[in-house]
Protein backbone atom coordinates (compact mmCIF):
# COMPACT_ATOMS: atom_id res chain seq x y z
CA UNK A 1 0.00 0.00 0.00
CA UNK A 2 1.86 3.06 -1.18
CA UNK A 3 1.06 6.11 1.36
CA UNK A 4 0.29 9.56 -0.10
CA UNK A 5 0.12 12.52 2.63
CA UNK A 6 -0.57 9.77 5.26
CA UNK A 7 -3.32 8.46 3.36
CA UNK A 8 -3.93 4.96 1.38
CA UNK A 9 -4.25 5.24 -2.54
CA UNK A 10 -7.63 4.38 -2.04
CA UNK A 11 -8.90 7.29 0.60
CA UNK A 12 -6.60 9.64 -1.65
CA UNK A 13 -8.95 8.77 -4.87
CA UNK A 14 -12.31 8.99 -2.91
CA UNK A 15 -11.20 12.34 -1.36
CA UNK A 16 -10.34 13.40 -4.54
CA UNK A 17 -13.50 12.33 -6.81
CA UNK A 18 -15.58 13.88 -3.70
CA UNK A 19 -14.15 17.37 -4.14
CA UNK A 20 -13.99 17.33 -8.24
CA UNK A 21 -17.99 16.17 -7.32
CA UNK A 22 -18.59 19.00 -4.64
CA UNK A 23 -17.12 21.26 -7.40
CA UNK A 24 -19.17 20.49 -9.92
CA UNK A 25 -22.27 20.59 -8.36
CA UNK A 26 -21.08 24.12 -6.93
CA UNK A 27 -21.23 25.25 -10.32
CA UNK A 28 -24.42 23.68 -11.91
CA UNK A 29 -23.53 20.93 -13.89
CA UNK A 30 -21.81 22.70 -17.10
CA UNK A 31 -22.67 20.86 -19.64
CA UNK A 32 -21.84 21.78 -23.52
CA UNK A 33 -19.36 24.66 -23.71
CA UNK A 34 -20.74 25.48 -26.45
CA UNK A 35 -24.34 25.80 -25.44
CA UNK A 36 -22.87 26.58 -22.03
CA UNK A 37 -20.20 29.26 -22.07
CA UNK A 38 -21.31 30.71 -18.76
CA UNK A 39 -21.51 26.92 -17.10
CA UNK A 40 -18.14 27.03 -17.79
CA UNK A 41 -17.20 30.23 -15.86
CA UNK A 42 -19.30 29.13 -13.27
CA UNK A 43 -16.60 25.97 -13.06
CA UNK A 44 -13.74 28.56 -12.96
CA UNK A 45 -15.33 30.22 -9.74
CA UNK A 46 -16.34 26.96 -8.10
CA UNK A 47 -12.90 25.71 -8.34
CA UNK A 48 -11.63 28.50 -7.29
CA UNK A 49 -13.35 28.70 -3.92
CA UNK A 50 -12.61 25.17 -3.35
CA UNK A 51 -8.87 25.80 -3.92
CA UNK A 52 -8.61 28.64 -1.72
CA UNK A 53 -10.89 26.36 0.99
CA UNK A 54 -8.49 23.49 0.68
CA UNK A 55 -5.33 25.66 1.18
CA UNK A 56 -7.09 27.60 4.18
CA UNK A 57 -7.46 23.76 5.64
CA UNK A 58 -4.15 22.74 4.41
CA UNK A 59 -2.46 25.98 6.46
CA UNK A 60 -4.50 25.46 9.60
CA UNK A 61 -4.23 21.44 9.51
CA UNK A 62 -0.78 22.03 9.70
CA UNK A 63 -1.48 24.48 12.47
CA UNK A 64 -3.00 22.08 14.25
CA UNK A 65 0.04 19.79 13.80
CA UNK A 66 2.32 21.67 15.50
CA UNK A 67 0.67 22.48 17.80
CA UNK A 68 0.03 19.09 18.97
CA UNK A 69 3.92 18.50 19.21
CA UNK A 70 4.79 17.70 15.51
CA UNK A 71 7.83 19.06 14.23
CA UNK A 72 8.92 20.97 10.67
CA UNK A 73 10.42 17.18 9.40
CA UNK A 74 7.21 15.40 9.95
CA UNK A 75 5.34 18.16 8.45
CA UNK A 76 7.69 18.38 5.67
CA UNK A 77 7.52 14.95 4.83
CA UNK A 78 3.80 14.32 4.64
CA UNK A 79 3.94 17.42 2.42
CA UNK A 80 6.93 15.99 0.33
CA UNK A 81 9.40 18.58 0.68
CA UNK A 82 12.00 19.68 3.36
CA UNK A 83 11.76 20.48 6.68
CA UNK A 84 13.07 23.90 5.53
CA UNK A 85 10.57 24.16 2.44
CA UNK A 86 7.61 23.68 5.04
CA UNK A 87 8.84 25.96 7.59
CA UNK A 88 9.12 28.72 5.29
CA UNK A 89 6.16 28.35 3.45
CA UNK A 90 3.47 27.28 6.22
CA UNK A 91 5.71 29.07 9.59
CA UNK A 92 4.49 31.75 11.45
CA UNK A 93 6.62 34.86 13.29
CA UNK A 94 7.73 33.45 16.70
CA UNK A 95 5.92 35.19 19.37
CA UNK A 96 7.52 35.98 22.54
CA UNK A 97 6.26 34.62 26.13
CA UNK A 98 4.08 37.46 27.75
CA UNK A 99 4.65 39.96 24.94
CA UNK A 100 2.68 42.53 25.00
CA UNK A 101 -0.11 42.71 21.93
CA UNK A 102 -0.93 46.60 21.97
CA UNK A 103 -4.40 47.06 23.03
CA UNK A 104 -8.09 45.55 21.63
CA UNK A 105 -11.24 47.19 21.82
CA UNK A 106 -11.96 50.26 23.92
CA UNK A 107 -7.75 49.94 24.68
CA UNK A 108 -8.33 46.93 26.79
CA UNK A 109 -4.64 45.38 27.28
CA UNK A 110 -3.49 42.27 24.93
CA UNK A 111 -0.55 40.07 25.32
CA UNK A 112 0.40 36.50 23.56
CA UNK A 113 0.57 33.32 25.52
CA UNK A 114 3.30 31.41 24.16
CA UNK A 115 4.23 28.23 23.51
CA UNK A 116 1.18 26.53 23.90
CA UNK A 117 0.76 22.99 22.54
CA UNK A 118 -2.31 20.99 22.41
CA UNK A 119 -1.69 19.03 25.84
CA UNK A 120 -1.19 22.40 28.12
CA UNK A 121 -2.90 24.70 26.25
CA UNK A 122 -6.47 24.80 27.85
CA UNK A 123 -4.72 24.08 31.29
CA UNK A 124 -3.05 28.00 30.85
CA UNK A 125 -6.41 29.17 29.31
CA UNK A 126 -8.51 27.80 32.25
CA UNK A 127 -5.70 29.86 34.33
CA UNK A 128 -5.76 33.05 32.74
CA UNK A 129 -9.56 32.83 31.83
CA UNK A 130 -10.20 33.16 35.87
CA UNK A 131 -7.93 36.07 36.05
CA UNK A 132 -9.91 37.46 33.28
CA UNK A 133 -7.81 37.02 29.86
CA UNK A 134 -10.19 35.73 27.02
CA UNK A 135 -8.62 34.53 23.78
CA UNK A 136 -9.33 36.57 20.55
CA UNK A 137 -6.86 35.19 18.48
CA UNK A 138 -4.48 32.19 17.85
CA UNK A 139 -1.97 30.31 15.65
CA UNK A 140 0.36 28.01 15.54
CA UNK A 141 1.99 27.37 19.23
CA UNK A 142 0.02 30.84 20.23
CA UNK A 143 -3.10 32.54 21.91
CA UNK A 144 -3.57 36.26 21.63
CA UNK A 145 -5.92 37.13 24.81
CA UNK A 146 -7.62 40.65 26.11
CA UNK A 147 -7.96 41.92 29.37
CA UNK A 148 -11.73 41.80 30.93
CA UNK A 149 -13.05 42.50 34.67
CA UNK A 150 -14.86 39.14 34.47
CA UNK A 151 -13.84 35.48 34.41
CA UNK A 152 -13.86 33.52 31.43
CA UNK A 153 -14.08 29.52 30.28
CA UNK A 154 -12.31 28.10 26.87
CA UNK A 155 -13.73 24.96 25.35
CA UNK A 156 -11.85 23.87 22.51
CA UNK A 157 -13.81 21.26 20.15
CA UNK A 158 -13.81 19.09 17.28
CA UNK A 159 -14.62 21.07 14.11
CA UNK A 160 -18.38 20.17 13.70
CA UNK A 161 -21.35 22.65 12.45
CA UNK A 162 -24.11 21.04 14.55
CA UNK A 163 -21.66 21.14 17.81
CA UNK A 164 -21.33 24.95 17.02
CA UNK A 165 -24.85 25.54 16.87
CA UNK A 166 -25.48 23.94 20.18
CA UNK A 167 -22.33 25.99 21.71
CA UNK A 168 -23.81 28.78 20.49
CA UNK A 169 -27.34 28.62 21.50
CA UNK A 170 -25.72 27.91 25.55
CA UNK A 171 -24.00 31.11 25.31
CA UNK A 172 -20.47 29.80 24.15
CA UNK A 173 -19.17 32.27 20.83
CA UNK A 174 -16.63 30.89 18.64
CA UNK A 175 -12.78 32.39 18.45
CA UNK A 176 -12.90 32.27 14.46
CA UNK A 177 -15.78 32.21 12.49
CA UNK A 178 -13.60 29.68 10.41
CA UNK A 179 -11.81 26.67 12.34
CA UNK A 180 -10.25 22.90 11.03
CA UNK A 181 -9.39 20.63 12.98
CA UNK A 182 -10.85 22.31 16.00
CA UNK A 183 -12.27 25.26 17.27
CA UNK A 184 -11.96 27.51 20.60
CA UNK A 185 -15.07 28.82 21.92
CA UNK A 186 -15.36 31.41 24.91
CA UNK A 187 -18.13 32.51 27.45
CA UNK A 188 -17.94 35.09 30.13
CA UNK A 189 -18.93 34.07 33.45
CA UNK A 190 -20.56 36.07 36.48
CA UNK A 191 -17.91 36.03 38.39
CA UNK A 192 -14.94 39.40 38.66
CA UNK A 193 -11.58 38.38 37.17
CA UNK A 194 -9.19 37.54 39.71
CA UNK A 195 -6.07 39.08 40.87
Amino acid sequence: MTLTAGLDEATTARLRERIAAAVVEAAGTPGDPAADPEGTLRLVDAARVAAEETSRLLRTSIDGARSAGHRWDAVGAVLGVSKQAAQQRFGSPTAKPGQDAGTGEGGRPRRILTPLTAFDEMEVLEREGRRGWHVVDYGTLYHLVEASEHQWEHLRQPWNPAARRRLEEGGWTLVKSMTFPWGYYKRPLDLPAEP
